[in-house]
């Protein structure tokens, strides 16, 4: 389990921002940090600027918010550069352009996955930005502004018989390693009976933490596939070998992540649409290699994808 961490530049401006987070007790920043070579470090952001229209919309007096993110390990998600110190990612891009849409300063508090959405009820989080998608069951007690869409995928290594997969049936007997606190997780327990009731044996899903972790399970034999981001598991198969894309399962709108009845979605809903009108949104797809992923305008809240 990762140790909370505090991000050590509290009261800089969006413009200055850097996303840093330092290693501490068991968890070291080499076991989540990405081949330098592998990540990205076009400066997309910089360049934009204050959006009056959509600052105007913050409630009175917010002039700075603290940000929750989750470390993921591998490109686009969230993961450190060569310095060890140092986060990038897609949801870094967006948390810091959209920041600087509204001219606000980030805390930025790095947390585990799952811990995320539950500490927004509390205050401790103004807002998540880990990839969270969006779906029914989260919309009870979540906000949420979209800025990407994305959804739930497969991959196994090269020598499975998986091919493609479009029916949770074919899992049945397998080992299936996601992400804990996700809703690849979700959607497997909840669908778990889809074996038993065809009589076959039922899927074994094995969580982890930390993605590094899922990818030496399936590396080693330990899990027979994988579950998780499309756009994360496109990246591994490209950036690892041995590994295959078996299919796109499930699509979800993916948004920076609120407490219910949150007076910030407005803005924050505005600040992405600038991004879309002004052309930085392109530029952050395309660093990431998520052109796939865009959107063609922000929403509050959306209603699950059905597909």
């Amino acid at each position: 389990m990762r140790t909370r961490l505090v991000a050590p530049f509290v009261g800089i401006t969006a413009a200055t921002l850097l996303l840093t987070a330092c290693g501490s007790g068991g968890t070291g920043t080499s076991a989540v940090a990405a081949k330098s070579d592998q990540v990205p470090t076009t400066d997309v952001v910089s360049a934009e600027k204050k959006d009056d229209a959509a600052a105007k919309l913050l409630p009175a007096g917010t002039t700075r918010l603290t940000v929750a993110i989750s470390v993921g390990g591998t490109p686009p998600g969230t993961t450190y550069l060569s310095d060890g110190r140092t986060l990038t990612g897609q949801d870094v891009d967006f948390t810091k352009a959209v920041a600087k849409v509204l001219g606000i300063k980030l805390k930025v508090e790095q947390a585990s996955f799952e811990a995320i959405l539950p500490a927004l009820d509390s205050g401790k989080y103004d807002f998540g930005a880990s990839n969270f998608g969006v779906t029914d069951e989260r919309r009870r007690t979540i906000d949420f502004v979209t800025y990407v869409n994305d959804g739930q995928g497969f991959a196994a290594r090269t020598d499975s018989k998986l091919t493609k997969i479009t029916d949770l049936k074919q899992l049945c007997g397998l080992n299936v390693a996601t992400g804990a606190g996700t809703t690849f997780e979700a959607t497997l327990a909840e669908n778990k009976h889809v074996c038993t009731d065809a009589g076959k044996k039922p899927y074994q899903v094995q969580t982890y933490s930390e993605p590094s972790a899922i990818w030496s399970s399936v590396q080693q034999g330990r899990s027979d596939v994988v579950m998780s981001t499309i756009n994360g598991l496109r990246y591994a198969v490209a950036h690892q070998q041995g590994l295959k894309f078996l299919n796109e399962y499930h699509r979800l709108d993916v948004g920076f992540a609120f407490k219910k009845g949150t007076k910030w979605a407005p803005a924050f809903q505005a600040a992405v649409n600038r991004l879309l009108a002004d052309g930085t949104y392109e530029k952050i797809l395309r660093k990431w290699g998520t052109t796939g992923s865009a959107i063609t305008t922000s929403r509050i809240s959306p209603p699950e994808l059905k597909n």
